[in-house]
C-alpha cells in the first residue's frame, strides 16, 4: 500500500501522494490514532473545518489471512471531545488494500448545503453530487441500493446515513458488506464528522487491481494456516461464536451477575431466556426463509459470528444481531421480545446511529420519564425520530449524556460522554478499568477484560475482587491497539491468547508480507504502547486529564445485585493503569 490520499473539501481538490514515512509501518488504529494526533488541532470543534476524517485499512487488509478484513477510521470525536478510532467490518478495507490505498483523508469544509458522494477507483479520486433521492432522511438500506445500481453490484460503500447528516453526536458510519447489508464504524460519531464535511457516502470500486503484494508467499501461507487453524479450534471462537453469535453472552453475563439491567441498578435479570443467543438460534432455525444462523460480515471471516435474523414470516430483518445491542435494549431497557429488538435494531442501521449509544440513551430517557419502561412500540418509534429529526429524536441521537441532563438525573452511566457497554463495572471489575481508562471513552473493545473475568481465556481472574484487574486491563489495552491496526477483528484474541504459536503466526504474517522481521515484543507490545500514548497525547492537548478516567460517581455508592458490590478502585489504583 503505497498511496496516501487527501481529499480537500474546501478546494475540492484531491491530492495522491507517497505514504509519509513516518507512517509507512503503520496500519489501522496505529494509522489513524497517529495521524489524528500529528494533524488535528486537539481543540478543535469535531464538526468544524479543523478536523479531520481518516479511513485506513490494517496492515493485513486485503490478504487471505483469516478474519483480517477491519477497517479503523479516526477523526476527533463529536460525542467525546478527545480521538477516536472507530472500525467496522464490510468490503472496504480489503477494496481500499487491493487499490494500494493506505489511507485516505477528508479535510475541509464545502460552503452550501450540498451533499457528494467521493469516488475511488484504480483510476483515481473523483468528487460528484450526491444524487437526492438518497438524502433527507433516505435509509442507508435504499441508498446502499441506489448507489449499488449506480456505480455496480459489487462497489464498497461508507455512508453518513440521516443521523450523520444531521450531524448528530451518536451518528455512525455504515459500511454495505458482501451482500448489501450494513456493518457499522459505531461509537464516537464519526458519522457526524462525515456529515459536517457534506460526504454523503465513499464509493470504491478495486475493478483492475492486482492481489496485495506478500514479499514472502510461501512463509505467509504457512503463517496463515497457523493462525487459521487456531481460530477454528478454539471452542470459542471457532464453535460458539459461530452457532449463537455474540448473543450467546447473554446468559453467560446473567448468570455471573454482570448484566447491567433496567439502566444499571441490578446485574440480573429472570428474562433473559427471551433474549438469549440460544433462543435466537432457535428462533432463525425454526422461521427458515432468509434466517442464518452463522455469517461473516466481511469476506475471509472464518468465525462467522454473524447471522441473519428472520420476521415469523422468513423475511430478512437485520444482520449482526450483536450482544450489546440485545442487552442494551433488551436487559437494560426492558424489552422483553426478541422481534421488537431486532426492528429496532434495523431502524438504527437503517437511520446511522451507534446502537450501544442509542440504546443506553433510551433507558436513560426512560429512567428520565420520556418513554415507558420496556415498550418496544415507544422505542421504535422514538428511534424513527431521529431520521426526521424531532426534538426528541435530537435528544435520543445526542447520545446518553444529552439525555441525562435534559431529564436532571445524577445516574448517567457514561465516561467521557459515551455510553457505558455491556458489562457491569462493579460485579466485573477489570472491565470497569478498561471504562475509565481508555482514550475512546466507555468502551470495552478497547481492553475486552470479559476475556479474563468471566470466559477464563488467557488465564482467570476473579471478576468480583480488585486483585490483577489493573495489570490485566493494561495489558489488553496494550495488546488491543495492536491488533486494531492489523485489520483483525478482535475477536481472534480467544483463538490465539493461549496459544503463543498462534500469537507468533500474527507477527509470522506482518513479515512475511512487508519483508520484515519484527518480533512479538516490536509488533504487539511497543506498537500498542505507542499507539496509546498518541492518544493519550492527543486528549491531553484537548483538556482531558486523569480526572476524565473515573466512572460515574453512583457505581461507587449504589450496590449492584446479586454480589451486591460498588466500584471500589481509588483514582490512584485507576491512574496504574497507564503505568508503563
Amino acid at each position: 500500500m503505497n498511496k496516501f490520499i487527501r481529499v480537500d473539501m474546501t478546494t475540492m481538490k484531491v491530492t495522491t501522494d507517497e505514504v509519509p514515512d513516518k507512517y509507512v509501518g503503520l496500519g489501522g488504529r496505529a494509522l489513524t490514532s497517529n495521524f489524528v494526533a500529528d494533524e488535528v488541532k486537539p481543540t478543535c470543534h469535531p464538526l468544524g473545518k479543523n478536523n479531520k476524517i481518516i479511513f485506513a485499512p490494517g496492515l493485513l487488509s486485503g490478504t487471505t489471512a483469516a478474519n483480517s478484513g477491519r477497517i479503523s477510521v479516526g477523526a476527533k470525536s463529536p460525542l467525546t471531545g478527545g480521538i477516536k478510532e472507530s472500525n467496522s467490518g464490510g468490503s472496504f478495507s480489503q477494496k481500499m488494500a487491493k487499490l494500494g490505498i493506505k489511507a485516505l483523508v477528508i479535510e475541509g469544509m464545502p460552503e452550501g448545503d450540498k451533499f457528494y458522494i467521493v469516488k475511488i477507483d484504480i483510476n483515481g479520486v473523483t468528487i460528484e453530487e450526491a444524487p437526492t433521492e438518497i438524502l433527507g432522511g433516505c435509509g442507508n438500506y435504499k441508498a446502499i441500493e441506489v448507489l449499488s445500481a449506480k456505480y455496480g453490484e459489487k462497489v464498497g460503500i461508507a455512508l453518513a446515513g440521516p443521523a450523520g447528516e444531521y450531524r448528530l453526536p451518536a451518528a455512525n458510519i455504515s459500511f454495505k458488506d458482501p451482500e448489501g447489508n450494513i456493518r457499522s464504524a459505531g461509537r464516537g460519531g464519526l458519522g457526524a464528522v462525515m456529515g459536517s464535511k457534506k460526504i454523503k457516502a465513499l464509493v470504491i470500486d478495486e475493478t483492475g487491481a492486482g492481489a496485495v503484494p506478500i514479499a514472502d508467499p510461501e512463509k505467509f501461507k504457512e503463517a496463515a494456516k497457523v493462525f487459521s487453524k487456531a481460530l477454528l479450534d478454539h471452542p470459542v471462537s471457532g464453535q460458539g461464536l459461530a452457532a449463537y453469535g455474540t448473543d450467546v453472552l447473554i446468559n453467560i453475563l446473567n448468570e455471573a451477575g454482570g448484566l447491567p439491567a433496567k439502566n444499571f441498578t441490578t446485574g440480573r435479570i429472570d428474562w433473559n431466556d427471551n433474549i438469549s443467543g440460544e433462543t435466537m438460534n432457535a428462533t432463525i432455525q425454526e422461521r427458515g426463509g432468509d434466517g442464518k444462523i452463522s455469517h461473516g460480515c466481511h469476506q475471509g471471516c472464518v468465525m462467522r459470528c454473524s447471522q441473519w435474523y428472520a420476521d415469523k414470516n422468513g423475511k430478512y430483518i437485520t444482520s449482526g444481531f450483536e450482544y450489546e445491542t440485545i442487552w442494551g435494549l433488551g436487559a437494560n431497557a426492558c424489552i422483553k421480545d426478541l422481534d421488537a429488538i431486532a426492528y429496532i435494531d434495523r431502524e438504527m442501521d437503517d437511520i446511522g446511529i451507534d446502537s450501544i449509544e442509542t440504546a443506553v440513551a433510551v433507558a436513560t430517557a426512560m429512567e428520565g420519564g420520556l418513554l415507558p419502561w420496556g415498550d418496544g412500540e415507544a422505542v421504535l418509534a422514538a428511534v424513527k425520530e431521529i431520521a426526521v429529526p424531532t426534538p426528541l429524536g435530537r435528544l435520543l441521537g445526542s447520545g446518553t449524556g444529552a439525555v441525562g441532563n435534559a431529564c436532571g438525573l445524577f445516574r448517567v452511566p457514561v465516561v467521557k460522554n459515551q455510553a457505558i457497554p455491556a458489562y457491569d463495572p462493579r460485579n466485573i471489575k477489570g472491565i470497569g478499568l478498561t471504562y475509565a481508562t481508555t482514550p475512546m471513552g466507555a468502551d470495552h473493545t478497547s481492553g475486552y477484560c470479559i476475556a479474563n473475568n468471566i470466559l477464563s481465556i488467557g488465564g482467570f481472574i476473579d471478576p468480583l475482587k480488585k486483585e490483577g484487574q489493573v495489570d490485566i486491563s493494561r495489558f489488553l489495552q496494550i495488546g488491543t491497539a495492536s491488533i486494531d491496526s492489523t485489520g483483525m477483528c478482535l475477536f481472534v484474541w480467544f483463538g490465539i491468547a493461549d496459544n503463543p504459536p498462534a500469537i507468533q503466526a500474527l507477527v509470522d504474517m506482518i513479515n512475511a508480507q512487508y519483508g520484515l522481521s519484527l518480533t512479538i515484543q516490536d509488533a504487539v507490545v511497543d506498537l500498542g504502547k505507542a499507539v496509546l500514548k498518541a492518544e493519550r497525547g492527543f486528549n491531553k492537548a484537548a483538556g482531558f486529564t486523569n480526572e476524565h478516567d473515573r466512572l460515574p460517581e453512583f457505581f461507587e455508592y449504589e450496590p449492584c445485585a446479586p454480589h451486591n458490590l460498588v466500584w471500589d478502585f481509588t483514582p490512584e489504583e485507576i491512574d496504574e493503569v497507564f503505568n508503563f
